[in-house]
């Protein structure tokens, strides 16, 4: 999804074990998931190839965890908690923290865990479930890694928790659309400007 694979590129096992350090079997067995995802195509006799990856399907994947992130945004706000809206509170300023420090590990798990945590006050455990599993289609770093991004989202997440702690169900809804409408503008963007389509 970050474009550092193109498609029409054959996954050399020995290879992406190698720069991963780690055995080919899981590298076999990765492969083997990404496959039946549609990531990549199995050519016989040949190897596992990049399968081709369209504007349309970033905007697809992006629409369906919006759809998603949207329901359990409107639960939220009628059943999160105090001691939640305080664990959202602390993972915004860890977010802050990360963004100042310009770490992108630590942004990347700090936003991790406040999404977490926002989508489990739903208490739609299923719902939240699926979302994790769209969402591992994004490349975390390619956000956390842009100073910009960070600065907005430092900012979208303390707007969130006040729209939540006000019980502002249709701002909260509005807010979490944002970061997926964003999310996916700059990932387009930046797939355009790896030369991915051209």
């Amino acid at each position: 999804m970050a474009g550092s694979l193109r498609p029409g590129t054959f996954i050399r096992l020995d290879e992406t074990a190698g720069r991963l350090r780690v055995s080919i079997t899981p590298v076999r067995e990765a492969l083997r998931t990404l496959r039946g995802e549609g990531m990549v195509v199995l050519e016989p006799h040949r190897g596992h190839v990049v399968a081709p990856l369209s504007r349309g399907d970033v905007e697809d994947i992006f629409w369906l965890q919006a759809a998603i992130a949207r329901e359990l945004a409107a639960t939220a706000a009628e059943r999160i908690n105090d001691d939640e809206l305080d664990e959202l509170g602390r993972y915004a300023d860890a977010l802050a923290d990360a963004v100042a420090d310009a770490n992108p590990d630590a942004v990347a798990a700090a936003e991790f865990a406040f999404h977490r945590t926002f989508n489990h006050a739903a208490g739609r455990i299923k719902l939240a479930w699926f979302l994790l599993h769209v969402a591992r289609y994004m490349p975390p770093l390619v956000y956390a890694q842009d100073p910009e991004w960070g600065a907005l989202a430092v900012d979208n997440h303390r707007r969130l928790v006040a729209a939540l702690r006000r019980r502002d169900t249709a701002e909260v809804i509005a807010l979490t659309g944002w970061q997926f409408d964003d999310g996916a503008r700059r990932l387009i963007a930046g797939l355009e400007r790896s030369g991915i389509w051209s």
